[in-house]
């Protein structure tokens, strides 16, 4: 039976992720991914492992070879997740920008009156 992983556990790790954005131009072999990374081939070999399970990449025999591609839909589901926080901070950076631009005008308008104070005192 073939176990299906979260899609977030697939990028939680920045090997696989290096093995997503590698397979994203093009069909490795094991082999070729291994080349890349300074790791063992078994090691990558439970990488790939675990992205068939997460559904980002499947294997291709071509005669003794197997290539690993990537299908990378499933990344949607983190765009969608992503998305829904960011529209959150997006609101609650905006709300503090125009808090700090208040508080930045109160600033300069208190600096302005002290300064126009000192200067109707006669600098005392």
């Amino acid at each position: 039976m073939e176990k299906r992983r979260d899609v977030f556990q697939a990028i939680a790790d920045p090997t696989r992720r290096g093995i997503i954005a590698l397979l994203a131009g093009q069909s490795m072999t094991m082999n070729a991914i291994a080349d890349y990374f300074d790791t063992t081939r078994p090691t990558i070999s439970e990488h790939v492992k675990t992205l068939i399970e997460c559904g980002l990449v499947v294997i291709r025999k071509e005669g003794r070879e197997r290539h690993c591609e990537a299908k990378l839909e499933k990344l949607a589901e983190v765009s969608d997740w992503v998305a829904q926080y960011a529209k959150a901070w997006s609101k609650t950076l905006d709300n503090m920008e125009t808090y700090l631009l208040e508080v930045s005008e109160k600033q300069k308008k208190s600096k302005n009156a002290k300064s126009e104070n000192t200067r109707k005192s006669g600098g005392k």
